[in-house]
């Protein structure tokens, strides 16, 4: 059957919403984003607000025993109310950014992956139909099922968003997201989409914050990584982690807590202390194999030079920040922060991006990145 790619649909720049619950369960992130297509065919953008919803523990505990196993009238009831908890944040954002619900073209929501079985299946949840109620405003959602169903992973999809609004302009960029799992996405000069190839590395701070929690009680995770610096790397439990298949496996591949989760930290934080006994010993071993396992990805699959820029939550962390620097020696390592705005907005950018791109009947998926076929409308449109 041949390929169709959607015709355009006229001017869709404009104010757009998008928000995000990722792997780490720390919250929602919501972006308020102002998009115009640029003369050089990528997209223009301004970043006029954004805003972070922190989960409270009993919020955070629903979503992470979900993940694990839960009654159907729990996941019926969880959907919902995930639902409001997102138009909550979106509403939250949009005053702060002084924007009225009627000057936004459409909120994109990501909902939170339940489960993700790469190219076979993807689940996300998150009622679009009460955010779109609550807000008065379209929404876009479920992004990840079209490119599973075109044959791809379905993660990482941030990929589009790199090149069309990050790329640099003479050299390679590997933008490498740290949210609770890690996504790098390589970007060639002048961020040519044809051209991008991503992946997902392995952990990001999703089993650094389960470390922490499981050996603090009370700390969500590492503040400025002084745990780690106080603790020492458990080498044999590393390099037991390392020889982990998902990591020799090539790309495109993508990950999440499926098998990076809760049960995989607590058997780390067991081993480590069978070692040393040093609780801050498994934060240190947990934080080297985010890093380490970066490093790897890097030297078996990109060959191409040019700076690595770091964003999302575990950015903010020096120890890791630190421990990749000497991963990807001698890769030169920027801060997203430094470099545009607070890296921690990326993906919620990223996602109204892909609304921005769905209403314009544009694809939004990246062949290089999920292995699916090319020329994909992402996301699900919820009318107000």
């Amino acid at each position: 059957m041949p390929e169709r790619t959607a015709s355009p649909a006229g001017d869709v720049s404009g104010i757009y919403v998008g928000l995000m619950s990722g792997t780490s369960l720390d919250g929602i992130s919501a972006a308020v984003v102002r998009f115009h297509d640029a003369s050089d065919g990528r997209v223009a953008h301004e970043l006029l607000g954004f805003t972070q919803t922190a989960y409270d523990a009993s919020r955070r505990e629903r979503l992470a025993a979900a993940m694990r196993s839960a009654s159907a009238e729990e996941y019926c009831a969880l959907g919902f109310d995930l639902g409001e908890w997102l138009a909550e944040a979106a509403i939250e954002a949009m005053r702060n950014a002084g924007v009225e619900p009627r000057d936004v073209r459409a909120i994109a929501s990501h909902g939170q992956t339940l489960w993700h079985i790469p190219a076979r299946a993807t689940w996300q949840i998150g009622e679009s139909a009460v955010i779109a109620e609550r807000t008065g405003v379209d929404v876009v959602s479920d992004f990840r099922v079209r490119d599973v169903a075109a044959g791809g992973e379905g993660a990482p999809l941030v990929p589009i968003a790199d090149a069309l609004l990050y790329a640099d302009a003479r050299d390679w960029r590997l933008l490498q997201n740290l949210g609770g799992m890690g996504n790098v996405s390589v970007v060639p000069p002048g961020g040519d989409v044809a051209g991008v190839r991503a992946f997902d590395t392995g952990p990001g701070v999703a089993i650094i914050d389960a470390v922490v929690r499981a050996a603090f009680p009370g700390m969500r995770f590492d503040v400025d990584g002084e745990l780690a610096r106080r603790g020492h790397v458990v080498r044999p439990v590393l390099d037991a982690l390392l020889t982990d298949p998902y990591f020799a496996q090539r790309p495109p591949k993508s990950t999440g807590r499926e098998r990076y989760g809760i049960p995989y930290a607590e058997a780390l934080l067991a081993r480590s202390l069978e070692h040393s006994g040093a609780t801050e010993d498994a934060v240190a071993t947990a934080v080297a194999l985010t890093a380490e396992s970066i490093g790897h990805a890097y030297r078996d699959f990109i060959p191409e030079r040019g700076s690595v820029v770091l964003s999302g939550g575990g950015a903010k962390n020096p120890a890791l920040v630190d421990a990749i620097r000497a991963a990807v020696a001698p890769r030169e390592v920027v801060l997203f922060d430094d470099l545009f705005y607070d890296g921690e907005a990326k993906e919620a950018v990223a996602f109204a991006l892909l609304a921005y791109l769905h209403v314009a009947r544009r694809a939004g998926n990246v062949t290089g990145a999920t292995g699916a076929r090319a020329g994909r409308v992402l996301g699900k449109l919820t009318p107000a």
